[in-house]
């Protein structure tokens, strides 16, 4: 006699807590094998704004902690995941991946988790510089994060896009608000049970499981979230880029194969980045120069 199949319940991943939908929506995407996945919440714009209000709260005390601390915190993120292996292995394969290609997504995830934790401590030296003028000043440039980032993972990965997308912002102090992939959503929320077991602090990583067409246009109206970045979002493209122009909005959109090595650098941590100048006066006294 077979026991009854239980189906799992996936939240969501808001303020560093798993509630269901407010909506009490859910849908059960089939894998390519005819398998149900198991019941996802279908988020709704109240979750949104919910997820935006604790990425708020949290970026404060995110951005100003320091450079090291991050790293060790991305760091941590990757030790976790690591000792589960053998969970993320098996998902992947339940949404269609052979047992080959669910190796090689784990283990480019893991290296991309290692590699961006790595930048953590260095981007701003690349990045900012001391700049020549025409006057008394010491004038310089440095980076500061941009704020809230909303994310639309890639359709055609489970994990991989997901993470490509979410590590660079988090590596740069910036607060995220990630929807999941539509058909292949397990994964980004058992990574989001990593980040909650990790010392990421609560908000500044929200994740969302629902429609893209439903979801993506909150997202590009949605006047506190500071930038959108995605993959091809196909038909609802131009929309998506006409609601960020009405608003201001910073938006990027990444066409990279994130199963590749090369789909990783310096460049993702550098858009999410707002370049401030400061011009400090300097004083003449007796002939030498000091600053004040």
């Amino acid at each position: 006699m077979s026991n009854l199949e239980v189906l799992k319940t996936y939240k969501l991943y808001i303020g560093g807590a798993f509630p269901r939908t407010e909506s009490g929506r859910f849908y059960a995407p089939v894998s390519k094998q005819g398998e149900v996945l198991g019941n996802i919440c279908l988020s709704s714009r109240k979750d949104l704004r919910n997820a935006v209000v604790a990425a708020r709260k949290a970026q404060g005390p995110w951005e100003e902690r320091s450079a090291l601390n991050r790293s060790q915190i991305l760091y941590r993120i990757a030790e976790l995941f690591s000792d589960r292996k053998e969970i993320f292995l098996k998902e992947f394969q339940k949404q269609g991946s052979s047992l080959e290609e669910a190796v090689l997504e784990f283990s480019t995830t893991l290296d991309r988790i290692v590699y961006y934790a790595g930048w953590c401590d260095k981007y701003n030296q690349v990045l900012s510089s001391v700049n020549p003028v025409n006057s008394s000043h010491f004038n310089f440039s440095t980076c500061e994060p941009m704020g809230i980032v909303a994310l639309i993972a890639p359709q055609n990965t489970a994990l991989i896009g997901l993470v490509s997308l979410i590590l660079p912002a988090l590596a740069g102090g910036n607060t995220l608000v990630a929807l999941a992939s539509e058909n292949l959503p397990i994964s980004a929320i058992s990574f989001a049970e990593v980040l909650n077991d990790s010392d990421v602090p609560a908000g500044v990583v929200n994740i969302l499981t629902g429609k893209q067409d439903e979801i993506a246009p909150i997202m590009a109206s949605h006047m506190d979230i500071n930038a959108l970045i995605s993959s091809d979002l196909g038909a609802i493209e131009n929309a998506i880029a006409e609601a960020c122009i009405d608003n201001l909005k910073r938006k990027f959109t990444y066409t990279e194969d994130f199963n590749q090595p090369e789909s990783q650098g310096l460049t993702f941590i550098a858009d999410l980045q707002e370049i401030k100048t400061t011009w400090h006066p300097i004083e003449n006294i007796g002939g030498s120069t000091s600053t004040y």
